[in-house]
């Protein structure tokens, strides 16, 4: 029974048994070059970005991940793509001088999702702040930030309920997501411009979010009513 068990449990998985990472009887440059291709080939296949720890399974257990995304771009090079480093991950992205070529030939906004002025500002607040809540960003801000907003934000996966704030009634507080990350091209949030820099520099006042002078293309199409209004 316990054998049955097992094999219903592994049915349809990699026998990692089986499955030759090491590539032991491979020279040297042979076996490198069959390491970049199962690399490339994963993330080609993949349609998120690929993890360190996935990329692991298919190479030498000695063998630099680094190195090989390294040598696998010097080959891009020129090329019309590119291996990015994002959202934690490596994925296969097209170089934005063909942006233009590929809308017209393929239609297709420059991004998956237009957001509102509104929306990028608060989008930004919680980025740096996080985890924040919303009676945060309404102080932040100096208006109510409505359940609509971040309704939207929470559609279109750019946000998530992070740990409950401790204060009374213990609300929610909001967090980035993976696909924040994907969306604004950044590995992790450490690639957001430098908060402190920007804080001493006076462009991360509280006027300069609300004129939307930071990081202006971010910005989608104009606000839509309501947003920002007090909540009925």
């Amino acid at each position: 029974m316990a054998e049955a068990s097992r094999a219903r449990r592994t049915k349809g998985r990699p026998d990692d048994g089986l499955f030759d990472r090491e590539l032991d009887h491979l020279p040297p440059e042979a076996r490198w070059r069959e390491w970049m291709n199962r690399v490339e080939a994963t993330i080609f296949a993949a349609s998120e970005p690929v993890d360190r720890e996935t990329l692991a399974r298919i190479v030498g257990k000695n063998c630099s991940i680094d190195l090989l995304i390294d040598d696998i771009r010097e080959e891009l090079r020129g090329r019309p793509y590119d291996l990015v480093a994002v959202a934690g991950g490596w994925k296969h992205l097209t170089r934005p001088a063909y942006a233009d070529a590929i809308r017209r030939a393929v239609g297709g906004s420059e991004r998956a999702v237009d957001l509102t002025q509104s929306e990028v500002l608060v989008l930004m607040c919680i980025a740096y702040f996080q985890p924040i809540t919303r009676a945060e960003l309404s102080t932040f801000f100096g208006r109510e930030i409505s359940r609509d907003l971040i309704g939207n934000l929470r559609s279109h996966d750019f946000i998530a309920s992070g740990p409950r704030a401790p204060q009374p009634g213990a609300p929610y507080t909001y967090v980035t997501t993976q696909a924040f990350l994907l969306e604004f091209g950044l590995d992790t949030l450490r690639d957001l411009p430098d908060r402190e820099a920007l804080e001493d520099a006076g462009l991360l006042s509280k006027e300069k979010l609300l004129a939307g002078d930071i990081m202006p293309g971010f910005a989608g199409n104009e606000e839509r009513d309501g947003l920002l209004e007090t909540d009925k």
